[in-house]
């Protein structure tokens, strides 16, 4: 294979990405690998190097893939750190398309857990070399035989080919890199063919525009060439090309086959530089693109506004750059007679929704109000129409409705044997239908359930892990959809729905969730001059009612003694006052109630991490 002069031998380069649960020290052992292959100097260190945002460092979670070259043994190594969440599936999903091997990383104090599999099983799809490699065999509690055993199991090995690593101090890391380059295959490609690179991944700088991150599969790609972007037929000069290690290095050479690098065309407009998009010479175009990536579906409405009406443009303007850091984004513009102009944003799960709004709310000084998430449902009406329902104000109220279809998931949940039957009266609590359950050892189990996913996205993981003490995990993707006994719950203020705090709930649940938000609102709204019912209702019939007390001016205070009388007409007389000022009012609902009764507890996601 011929290779430009000074250009690195595609057989020296090994390409791989480290999978694993979230909080099992993938971050932590990329960070002793920048250490042990000299790129990150021991002044320049830090905990969690190639974690760049603020959110990533406080939690302690990756959201961003981060990949980065390094020199190992004659040999260069691309390595590529990934999140561990479940939301972020789709950010594994695409590292894996630019490697050919992966190492699976396990806690020799925890085992294998759900996340563990679902990355396991993504990388086997993709063909990938697997090196299974347990971490943090120095705490107190590792059982690395144990576990050793399990993994080798799993993946069809012997236990010794179980490789033992602390990603803390270091132990075991040397030989991991020289087993990388020993057993990950080097890259394939046609140096003399037409230039192709996928885009697995880009970002968007304030200064700079779109950066966008390549992996060369054919070919080479160099400085101030022009590139056709394949999927959108645009053309662009690519003022820079280079590696990163970790910093981003300029490179005169270019890129050739095999390597992972950055270009960056100047390009402002988000919408130009599209993941999955296959990236090939303008002069001399490739002649078919590369597979890309199946876009992934959000799993989660959530409608987001400015506190702050006249914030609205800046929203959009917000949105439209986050789309291009996060390719999983999907979002409409939304009004809503209680809240005003924003959108409706969809995610891949609560964990993705509270990031996103946190990151606008950091990066971009918005101040938000986000909805209740809910899940998207198909309506099937009499007559024979469809609606799809992203939003409880769109679920039809007047007509007849056939049926109801909701998402379902398959959702696969690992935990100690002991924990079996306060799992499924979860479950089962929750609507979920039992698939199956096997024994992963002695005392570990995995069982498996179709649940609705409008059941998942609220506190169900919150509830799974104090009911199993922390020990168990949950893992779910999409499988379809089934009918379902759903219902429009309102609630209305002084006769009048509330958009804002209608939900879609089953039938058996909306008695519960009427009485609670009734409660709620009753303790958030301030008192009027007038008494306020609110109403929980499906449709005319209304399921729970709470009143607001209406302040009430003592009429009395200015008779000292005297007649009966003269109390009574100063009562009737405000009596009357109260029913017409009830006919006129309005009862203003401040931000602050919305905020309070809106607020999603996410608690569910902050116990996964």
């Amino acid at each position: 294979m011929r290779t430009q002069p000074g250009q690195t031998d595609p057989a020296l380069i090994r390409n791989f990405c480290i999978i694993a649960h979230i909080d099992h020290g993938k971050s932590t052992l990329a960070d002793r690998m920048l250490q042990i292959t000299g790129v990150v100097d021991d002044r320049s260190m830090r905990a969690q190097y190639l974690d760049r945002m603020d959110i990533e460092r406080e939690r302690g979670i990756t959201i961003k893939s981060q990949a980065v070259r390094l020199p190992w043994d004659g040999h260069v190594l691309n390595m590529i750190d990934t999140p561990g969440h479940v939301d972020f599936t789709y950010e594994v999903s695409r590292s894996l398309q630019a490697c050919e091997g992966a190492i699976l990383l396990v806690d020799a104090a925890q085992g294998i857990e759900a996340q563990t599999l679902a990355n396991l099983y993504l990388a086997m799809n993709a063909d990938l070399h697997i090196i299974p490699v347990l971490n943090k065999i120095d705490l107190p509690a590792a059982q690395p035989e144990k576990f050793a055993e399990e993994l080798a199991g799993l993946i069809g090995c012997e236990p010794s080919d179980v490789l033992r690593v602390s990603g803390k101090t270091g132990v075991g890391v040397r030989e991991l890199l020289d087993h990388v380059v020993a057993s990950v295959p080097a890259p394939v490609g046609k140096a003399d063919a037409a230039a192709r690179a996928l885009i697995f991944d880009s970002v968007y700088d304030t200064y700079r525009g779109v950066v966008t991150y390549v992996r060369v599969i054919d070919g080479h790609l160099s400085k101030r060439e022009r590139i056709l972007m394949m999927s959108t037929s645009a053309t662009h000069e690519t003022l820079e090309i280079g590696v990163i290690s970790p910093e981003p290095k300029p490179s005169d050479l270019g890129l050739g086959v095999g390597e992972v690098g950055y270009l960056i065309t100047g390009v402002k407009d988000v919408r130009q530089s599209r993941v999955g998009d296959t990236v090939t010479s303008a002069a001399k175009p490739a002649a078919e693109m590369l597979a890309g990536y199946e876009h992934p579906k959000p799993m989660v409405f959530s409608g987001l506004y400015p506190i702050d009406g006249d914030e609205y443009p800046e929203l959009r303007e917000a949105l439209d750059k986050l789309q291009l850091n996060d390719a999983a984004l999907v979002y409409e513009p939304e009004t809503s007679a209680a809240l005003g102009f924003g959108f409706r944003v969809g995610f891949l799960g609560l964990l993705h929704m509270e990031i996103v709004r946190e990151r606008l709310e950091r990066e971009f000084g918005l101040s938000l109000i986000s909805t209740a998430p809910n899940v998207v449902y198909r309506v099937v009406m009499e007559d024979g129409s469809e609606l799809t329902v992203t939003n409880p104000s769109e679920f039809p109220s007047g007509g007849k409705i056939a049926q109801v279809f909701e998402p379902v998931t398959k959702s696969t949940i690992l935990a100690p044997a002991e924990f079996i039957g306060a799992i499924m009266e979860i479950c089962q609590g929750r609507r979920g239908q039992l698939q199956g359950m096997d024994y992963l050892s002695e005392d570990r189990v995995e069982i498996r359930y179709t649940l609705p996913l409008g059941e998942i996205i609220f506190d169900f993981f919150d509830q799974l892990k104090s009911r199993t003490r922390g020990y168990a995990s949950l893992d779910y993707e999409p499988a379809g959809e089934a009918e379902a006994d759903l219902v429009k719950v309102d609630i209305l203020l002084q006769g009048e729905a509330v958009d804002a705090f209608s939900a879609i709930v089953h039938k058996d649940k909306a008695y519960a969730y009427g009485v609670d938000m009734a409660k709620k609102l009753r303790e958030l709204i301030p008192r009027q001059q007038f008494e306020v019912p609110i109403q929980a209702a499906i449709g005319a019939r209304v399921i729970a009612r709470e009143n607001i007390r209406a302040i009430r001016k003592d009429v009395l205070a200015k008779c000292y003694g005297g007649d009966i009388s003269r109390k009574r007409k100063l009562l009737e007389k405000q009596k009357e006052g109260k029913k017409r000022m009830k006919m006129v009012g309005r009862v203003e609902v401040p931000q602050e109630a919305f905020v309070a009764a809106l607020s999603t507890d996410s608690s569910a996601d902050k116990s996964k991490r």
